[in-house]
């Protein structure tokens, strides 16, 4: 499965952002969200979700070996116990939405919950079912 984007949808109201955080670091923090909301300036209300499509880079570039597809969701998720916290997974990644912040013990990156998408009242997340990302 995937979370399908439809930035034409996005009203920028940050309930995705909110949740994420709620749901990984009991918090509301957004600058901890695995998923980023850009403003399209300087066009007003409009807004560009951005998250990880799971392609594998971040898996591949890491030393450690810290990154791998887990879960029913299959995702690449962080093995906290393996990641050193390095930061060559944030370098290589294509698009830009893995970051590191000072309070979180890994790089930051979506792991499918899915709980975007249940919060979600404007229908620019929604979960698809989609072929799996190859892992070369």
């Amino acid at each position: 499965m995937r979370i399908k984007v439809d930035k034409s949808k996005c009203t920028g109201c940050k309930l995705c952002q909110q949740i994420c955080t709620i749901e990984h670091y009991h918090e509301i923090n957004p600058k901890k969200a695995a998923i980023h909301i850009g403003a399209e300036f300087p066009v007003p209300g409009v807004f560009t979700p951005k998250l990880c499509v799971q392609c594998g880079a971040c898996a591949r570039a890491c030393p450690e070996g810290a990154i791998e597809r887990t879960g029913s969701a299959d995702a690449f998720v962080i093995d906290t116990s393996k990641c050193t916290n390095c930061g060559v997974c944030v370098e290589t990644c294509p698009i830009g939405v893995m970051y590191v912040h000072a309070d979180a013990p890994t790089p930051i990156k979506c792991d499918l919950c899915l709980k975007c998408t249940e919060v979600c009242n404007t229908g620019a997340l929604t979960v698809v079912d989609s072929p799996r990302a190859t892992s070369r």
